[in-house]
């Protein structure tokens, strides 16, 4: 069975996104930065990180953000890419394994306090969709003394324009909504 996959551009020049036409993870996303950090975890970022120039893999609901290293080129490893998520998920292959996404589950709902879970919902609700049309992610790391600490990741992470994104975008709304808020990082 052949999927559809529609390549689209990022704002970061060293990342595609991959959208498909399959549900890859429930909810959010999941990065992985080294091929140790994908094996027995997700065997479609296995497979991604076999293709020369592919440093990092972040698999979203329904898309897949690829960078690219100094090695390689964009033609041959988009090639090389688009073959390999359409022979793994069009034989039925899983994205992430389910043992993965339940102990995420249970990671997820185990963190944080009061301030933590209202940060979480407006990325949840707001910033995460919005940063994902861009092949991105942005996740909660932790709130402590006002701060906000967050992971970059996809196409967000080393992106020329993330800072912008992090200090006039979410830094603004989570100040306006969550008066503790007296700052936002990246980690």
């Amino acid at each position: 069975m052949s999927v559809n996959i529609q390549l689209e551009w990022t704002p970061n020049p060293s990342t595609l996104k991959y959208v498909v036409d399959t549900k890859l993870l429930p909810t959010g996303a999941m990065n992985f930065t080294t091929p140790v950090s994908a094996t027995d975890r997700s065997p479609l970022a296995e497979k991604l990180f076999g293709i020369k120039g592919v440093v990092s893999v972040m698999i979203g609901t329904n898309f897949v953000t690829v960078t690219k290293g100094d090695e390689g080129e964009w033609d041959e490893l988009n090639d090389g890419v688009m073959l390999a998520i359409d022979k793994h998920l069009g034989d039925g292959g899983i994205a992430v394994k389910p043992e993965v996404l339940e102990a995420r589950a249970r990671e997820l709902a185990s963190n944080g306090g009061a301030i933590e879970e209202r940060i979480k919902e407006i990325l949840e609700a707001e910033i995460r969709p919005a940063v994902a049309q861009d092949g991105g992610d942005i996740t909660l790391d932790k709130f402590e003394n006002g701060v906000v600490y967050l992971h970059m990741q996809g196409s967000c992470a080393g992106c020329p324009s993330s800072t912008a994104t992090l200090k006039m975008g979410i830094e603004t709304r989570l100040k306006e909504s969550i008066p503790e808020v007296t700052e936002v990082v990246a980690v």
